[in-house]
C-alpha cells in the first residue's frame, strides 16, 4: 500500500508545463486543449444547470431517505406500542386465567364440602331408617313372641283345665260365661 501512495503523490505534484513542449497557451499544446475542453464541458454543465439538477436529485434522494427513516421510526414506535399492548393483554389473560382457576378450585372445594354434608345427611337418614326398621322388627318379634307365649299358655291352660274339669264344672262355667256375656251386651 505504501508503494502506491508515493508514485500517486509525485504524479499529482507534476505541473502541466512539464508535460508538453512549447508555449502553454497555444492550440498546439495538448494540455491547453484539454484544459479548454474541460472548461467548455464545465460551462455546458453550468448552462444546462446540471449541478442544480444533481443537487436537486441529491436533495430528493436525501428527502426520500429521511422520509423512509421517519416511516421506519414510526413503524418501530407502532410496533413497540403493539408489543406493549400484546404484553399487557397477555398479562391480563394470564391474570384472568389465574382467577378462573382459583374460582374453579374454590367451587370444587365448596362442592366437595357440600357432597360431604349431603353424604353425612344421607347416612344419618339411613341410620334413622335402619334404627326405625330395627325397632319395628324388634317390636314385631316381641309381639310374635308374646302371641306365641299366649297361645302356648292358652293351650297349656286348656289342657290343664280339660284334664281337671268335670262335666258338672263345665256346664257351670258355660252358664256363668253366658250370663256374663249377657250382662256386658246389655
Amino acid at each position: 500500500m505504501k508503494k502506491l501512495i508515493l508514485p500517486a503523490a509525485l504524479g499529482l505534484t507534476a505541473s502541466p508545463a512539464f508535460a508538453a513542449s512549447g508555449p502553454f497557451f497555444s492550440l498546439g499544446n495538448t494540455d491547453f486543449v484539454v484544459l479548454l475542453g474541460f472548461l467548455v464541458f464545465l460551462g455546458v454543465l453550468a448552462y444546462f444547470k446540471v449541478p442544480g439538477m444533481l443537487g436537486g436529485l441529491l436533495d430528493k434522494r436525501a428527502d426520500g431517505i429521511r422520509n423512509e427513516l421517519d416511516e421506519a421510526r414510526a413503524l418501530r414506535e407502532e410496533a413497540q406500542t403493539l408489543l406493549a399492548s400484546y404484553e399487557r393483554k397477555s398479562r391480563e389473560v394470564a391474570e384472568q386465567a389465574d382467577r378462573i382457576v382459583a374460582h374453579a378450585k374454590q367451587e370444587a372445594e365448596l362442592a366437595a364440602e357440600q357432597a360431604k354434608e349431603d353424604l353425612k345427611a344421607s347416612i344419618a337418614r339411613r341410620l334413622v331408617a335402619a334404627e326405625s326398621q330395627i325397632s319395628s322388627a324388634e317390636a314385631s318379634a316381641i309381639k310374635e313372641v308374646r302371641d306365641s307365649a299366649a297361645r302356648v299358655a292358652v293351650l297349656a291352660a286348656q289342657d290343664v283345665v280339660a284334664d281337671q274339669m268335670t262335666a258338672k264344672d263345665a256346664g257351670k262355667l258355660i252358664d256363668d260365661s253366658i250370663a256374663e256375656v249377657g250382662t256386658k251386651l246389655h
